[in-house]
């Protein structure tokens, strides 16, 4: 019965929402909401979602994901984006009892540095900042007869460009499958289910709705997890042409690079594989094809896509680290702490 009600709620939860159903970066706002959240899920390829044991920063991303085992754990990250622009995150988890009840607290924070301002006239008038926050609160319970954990997240957001100030609400929806038998997980999240309480002027903005599904697996002959994500499910097309393959003829006609369909699935797929999953010691590494073919320069090899990371537990204290590469002039070092405060 507990199972059908949770059903029920997310289904008119999704009837409530849809008119953002096909909302991706650059047709909403609160865009940070979708900046991966810990050193681990960058390098796993940026939307992993089908880790589950005691990171308790992947409770950000997906609800479903909390678990028992993240009892007392805290963990900090950060990493400094592109020019002056910086991240970081805060995650912690309660164990309310034995029976998978867990409560998950967090906040994300980005600063996007400094802005000179002018007015209309091109006159300067004074420098300004900007800034977008999200503190959330989680809840994760594992259901009785069937190896599925469901999870929810609600998140208070606001958001400040020099006078313009903006509050939001959003929730997140996961569903978490095991089977421990043959070392399978899969999972299924609706992200950012929401609204703006008030905007930036008289207009409502979609937040940045995204449905994930991912699928992962623990090899059974070798310390490795291979992980695949399908990113942003609720749309399609989801390719944009990139526009330096551009081609002009010599009568001045462009023609646009045309994505196939081959190419649209490709585009939604996020692969990871981790190396000695249960050691000290773990490695990562990860590939995101849309940020491959949307940030590639033609007749140039930049490595787009690509992220590589590493974990290392000391004790009470593990370190986490990600690099990962965007273009040939911009690259992101995300550094992790986690510490158990039992």
């Amino acid at each position: 019965m507990k199972f059908k009600i949770l059903v029920l709620l997310l289904f008119f939860s999704l009837l409530n929402f849809t008119p953002s159903f096909t909302q991706v970066a650059g047709e909403s706002t609160y865009q940070f909401l979708n900046i991966p959240s810990s050193p681990r899920q960058l390098a796993l390829g940026g939307k992993n979602i089908t880790t589950q044991d005691d990171d308790v920063t992947s409770g950000l991303f997906n609800p479903s994901s909390i678990t028992q085992e993240m009892d007392n754990m805290l963990s900090l990250n950060y990493f400094s984006y592109f020019s002056d622009i910086s991240f970081g995150s805060l995650a912690y988890a309660y164990r309310l009892d034995n029976r998978g009840n867990t409560l998950h607290f967090g906040f994300s924070y980005i600063n996007y540095g400094d802005f000179i301002g002018y007015d209309e006239f091109g006159n300067y008038t004074s420098n300004f900042s900007g800034n977008e926050s999200a503190l959330s609160v989680g809840y994760a319970t594992k259901f009785k007869n069937i190896p599925v954990t469901f999870g929810t997240n609600l998140k208070f957001i606001t958001s400040t460009f020099e006078q313009y100030n903006s509050y939001g609400l959003a929730a997140d929806i996961g569903f978490f499958y095991f089977d421990d038998t043959n070392d399978i997980k899969a999972s299924l999240v609706f992200r950012n289910l929401g609204f703006q309480l008030k905007p930036y002027n008289e207009v409502h903005e979609s937040l940045p709705f995204e449905i994930n599904l991912g699928v992962s697996q623990k090899l059974e002959n070798a310390p490795i997890t291979w992980h695949i994500t399908l990113e942003n499910i609720q749309k399609w097309p989801i390719g944009l042409s990139n526009p330096s393959r551009i081609i002009t003829d010599l009568d001045g006609n462009i023609s646009e690079e045309k994505v196939s369909f081959f190419n649209e699935i490709l585009r939604h797929t996020i692969v990871g594989v981790e190396l000695f999953p249960d050691s000290f010691f773990k490695m990562q590494l990860g590939f995101s094809f849309r940020r491959s073919e949307e940030l590639r320069i033609l007749e140039q090899r930049n490595f787009s896509g690509i992220s590589f990371g590493f974990g290392m537990k000391f004790n009470k204290l593990r370190f986490n680290y990600c690099h990962s590469k965007y273009s040939s002039a911009s690259n992101v070092n995300f550094i992790g702490m986690q510490i158990d405060l039992d």
